[in-house]
């Protein structure tokens, strides 16, 4: 009896409130879709960074005839054979690198032509121009500076690049657009907290002459706020559902299907769908608990029981 009351009340209260209800709803959904959609970026992030990390290579670009002239690293001329084999000795010594790869003037015109082949300036080039390098693939990617101070300024050596400080310039885009996700979705969070209070104390205002009767007849504190409580953490339900089902067609129609990102964009590696199915629990859990305290200190302030 007591529990078919309680659920009775919910129905009165979702219809009373029907207005407030569907603003409350929808700002959950909201708020905690922008949640979803932050952990997994997050998540993305990591991905990105662990697999592009390995991939990374640090570059030692040799001086060649035109550099002698023209480039102030390389004052003492093209690079000779002793000194290209000098520093790939050095390089096999560094505890480190983990693999070291020799490009020729050649193989470096061949790939420019591969990357570059419709420019106006590939037509002007030509293999003598190009540089030879060694790409390093190093154990640790954090350990770039190692290479840098060994042998920038080196006889025979251009410039030593590291392909991981381009790639951090586009991380720290994507944790910024992330920070961005998460302060509108505090903002929301707010919007969802207060929406909520005030349903639940028009719902008891409205209310106010039967929870004065149940307090007459001895009804718990408990028993008078369950009512309150439970529309709210349903309100809150629904708008998490939503959440989560826009989380679930976000992804299948941005990566899988629809725009087909996953088969458009090859070289991100996207999350995969274990991501966003374990970030449903802990979205529900959320909707559900968040609106049920909000509502449980509201009453505690604007209900006398």
């Amino acid at each position: 009896m007591r529990a078919q009351f309680v659920l009775s009340e919910i129905g009165v209260g979702l219809r009373r409130n029907l207005t407030m209800t569907f603003a409350v709803i929808v700002s959950v959904a909201l708020s905690l879709a922008l949640f979803g959609g932050s952990l997994l970026m997050s998540d993305q992030v990591s991905t990105m960074k662990g697999y592009w990390y390995d991939k990374v290579n640090v570059s030692i670009f040799l001086c060649n005839k035109h550099d002698a002239e023209n480039d102030v690293h390389c004052a003492k001329g093209a690079v000779t054979e002793d000194q290209k084999k000098q520093i790939l000795v050095d390089l096999k010594r560094m505890p480190v690198v983990e693999k070291v790869t020799y490009e020729s003037q050649d193989e470096a015109y061949k790939h420019y032509k591969e990357q570059f082949g419709n420019s106006p300036l590939a037509g002007s080039l030509t293999p003598d121009q190009m540089q030879e390098s060694y790409r390093i693939k190093l154990k640790d990617p954090q350990k770039y500076q190692v290479i840098a101070s060994a042998f920038n300024g080196r006889d025979g050596v251009q410039s030593v690049q590291d392909q991981k400080g381009i790639l951090d310039n586009l991380f720290q885009l994507l944790n910024l657009m992330n920070r961005g996700a998460l302060g509108v979705m505090a903002m929301m969070l707010i919007v969802a907290l207060l929406l909520i209070v005030n349903t639940v104390r028009v719902s008891a205002f409205s209310r106010r002459r039967e929870t004065g009767i149940m307090r007459l007849v001895g009804a718990s504190g408990f028993y008078i706020q369950a009512p309150f409580i439970a529309e709210a953490a349903v309100a809150g339900l629904i708008g998490g559902g939503l959440a989560c089902v826009a989380l679930v067609l976000g992804r299948y129609f941005t990566i899988d299907h629809g725009m087909d990102l996953s088969h458009k964009l090859t070289l991100i590696n996207f999350v995969g769908w274990d991501a966003v199915l374990t970030k449903l629990p802990l979205i529900l859990a959320t909707s559900v608990l968040m609106p049920s305290l909000a509502a449980f200190f509201a009453l505690r302030k604007y209900l006398k029981v």
